[in-house]
């Protein structure tokens, strides 16, 4: 059996990792990285029968271009081995477990050792820190606790950090409206598709939250128009959070103050970006699905997770002064595509289309269907409640307005229906933008 050292005790506000010189913090990567391998291949069979197929031991990995190596590990494997077949700590050194919403089947099951937790607060903290969040901030968290990673991902990053943090959960817009009002919230972390519906209430009941400052969404993708269109109707910066379960939760990587893509904790997170068909790994810049290797994950590490999340990375120089790489923001996965008459569509293409053009607003469906043997789209968008009153031929512009905006990014002509403000069903956590009602 391998050796394992902890991850070092104790953190501060503003973490050194964050600012290490490359050629150190590439040092720390490959000691920890050679540490998880030799720590799955030993306590993981399945990650053990892997790499002897490829005839690898954990002595291969000699320097970090040796990563791209090893096997791949995809979602299908924590379905294959569910509960705990994936594990590399003892139950009795399992302090936490999260789990998907099992959608389809059972759900994927991750476990957390106490260091791992404390792995996890580190990161939340520095992503906080980031972003302009403090010591004496209030953070309304409106993540959904429970076995989703959210919550208390948050919850200990932000009491972590020295802030109030409000265990509001999701749901209850009344409630939420009320809460950030009179306990002076100054800092909220939601879906932004959630938080978009909050704004619509805030307009209606006139809910003053003149103190809230900062928004930090994930748990969606969420395109640049969306954020222009919170940032102009809140006053607030809206940064983008990335994590997911698999790999610890939210804190994988953040925007800083900048906005000018998304830090990956590369001391516990190691990216590649590769082609999403082939698997080879891409030079950086190179457009492609973001795979991920926990550097320092004991009870469940991921060798090179593939994420299906569709990125880039980039490393020029970020006026923050932080050395970790960025990846741009994610607007869309390889997974969530459908093929329209041939061509390639995804619903944030939709979605930066829709929100061009003055009069929508950020709520939609797409709706597929196939008629004679052919695949055709329709995109049911609200609008404002001004506009919706107008005249017949005033919708009737507006109409052909987003299709042509819509023809313009994807290159086919779709139909668009408009409808009443509120007509399409919200979602307090992950938006729901796409329904396939396919008929032969």
């Amino acid at each position: 059996m391998s050796t394992w050292n902890d991850p070092p005790g104790g953190f501060h506000p503003v973490s050194a990792p964050d600012y290490l010189p490359r050629p150190q913090l590439e040092a720390l990567q490959l000691q920890r990285l050679q540490q998880v391998v030799w720590r799955s291949y030993d306590r993981v069979p399945l990650t053990q029968s892997r790499m002897t197929e490829r005839g690898l031991t954990p002595a291969s990995i000699a320097s970090l271009a040796d990563v791209a190596r090893l096997p791949f590990t995809v979602k299908a494997d924590l379905r294959d081995t569910y509960p705990f077949g994936l594990f590399a700590s003892p139950m009795e050194q399992i302090v936490r477990l999260h789990a998907s919403s099992g959608t389809t089947g059972k759900p994927i099951v991750v476990a957390y050792t106490q260091a791992d937790l404390d792995v996890w607060s580190e990161v939340m903290v520095r992503a906080f820190v980031a972003c302009g969040v403090h010591r004496g901030d209030v953070i309304q968290n409106a993540y959904g606790y429970g076995l989703f990673t959210g919550g208390l991902g948050a919850h200990y990053g932000g009491e972590a950090l020295g802030a109030t943090v409000i265990p509001i959960s999701g749901g209850n817009t009344e409630r939420q409206l009320m809460v950030m009002a009179d306990f002076g919230v100054t800092a909220i972390c939601c879906t932004p598709s959630y938080f978009l519906h909050l704004l619509e209430s805030a307009k209606e009941t006139k809910t003053d939250f003149s103190k809230l400052r900062v928004g930090i969404f994930g748990a969606e993708p969420w395109s640049d128009s969306m954020r222009e269109r919170i940032q102009d109707e809140s006053g607030i910066r809206a940064h983008d959070i990335y994590g997911l379960s698999e790999i610890i939760g939210p804190g994988v990587g953040i925007e800083c103050r900048e906005q000018r893509g998304l830090h990956i904790f590369e001391d516990h997170f190691y990216p590649e970006i590769i082609d999403p068909d082939t698997g080879e790994v891409l030079p950086e810049g190179a457009e492609g699905e973001l795979v991920l290797t926990t550097l320092s994950k004991q009870a469940m590490p991921m060798i090179r997770y593939r994420t299906r999340d569709i990125t880039a990375l980039v490393s020029d120089k970020c006026g923050c002064g932080r050395t970790l790489r960025r990846i741009r923001r994610i607007g869309r996965r390889s997974d969530d595509m459908f093929i329209i008459r041939g061509v390639n569509v995804f619903p944030s293409q939709v979605e930066t289309a829709l929100l061009r053009v003055e009069g929508t607003l950020p709520h939609y469906a797409i709706v597929l269907t196939r008629e004679k043997g052919l695949d055709q789209m329709e995109v049911k968008v609200e609008v404002t409640p001004e506009v919706f009153s107008d005249e017949i031929r005033k919708l009737e512009e507006l109409q052909t307005r987003l299709e042509a905006s819509i023809e313009n990014i994807l290159g086919i002509r779709v139909k668009v229906t408009l409808v009443q403000p509120r007509s399409i069903a919200r979602s307090e956590g992950k938006a729901k933008r796409v329904t396939d009602n396919r008929s032969q």
